[in-house]
């Protein structure tokens, strides 16, 4: 492994996040007041789904829900311009299904290795029966 490789699989995802905390730390702004700030951004710069999937977590840790998304969507609407609330609106959409799809496919792999265990611990106890 070189020298600038991790062992994680996500290093452009890790990279931002890391970005995102930083700036969060270098900031005077609460975690929420950012978090709208970042998201008011990402409207104006009409930013794609996997933007909004990278900064649901985030969002949600400050406090930000649905309905403030919503409000942010109207606050940034006559700066912005219908076409990029529409826009916004979809990829938030999609971004969010990113971040379910993946929880998904997290707690499966969970309930996998949870399965495992289970019919591991079984055989060991049929071993252990068995023996006596």
């Amino acid at each position: 492994m070189s020298e600038n490789e991790t062992e994680n699989d996500t290093p452009v995802s890790d990279t931002l996040l890391a970005m995102t905390a930083i700036s969060l730390d270098n900031s005077d702004l609460s975690p929420r007041e950012f978090m709208i700030a970042r998201i008011a951004a990402l409207v104006a710069m009409d930013a794609p789904a996997a933007s909004y999937a990278l900064n649901a977590i985030p969002a949600t840790d400050s406090g930000i829900d649905l309905d403030d998304v919503e409000d942010i969507l109207v606050t940034v609407a006559p700066i912005v311009g219908s076409p990029r609330v529409v826009s916004a609106t979809a990829n938030i959409a999609e971004g969010l299904g990113f971040v379910i799809a993946l929880a998904a496919a997290e707690l499966e792999e969970e309930l996998e290795e949870e399965d495992e265990l289970e019919a591991e611990l079984e055989a060991e106890a049929e071993a252990e029966a068995d023996a006596e």
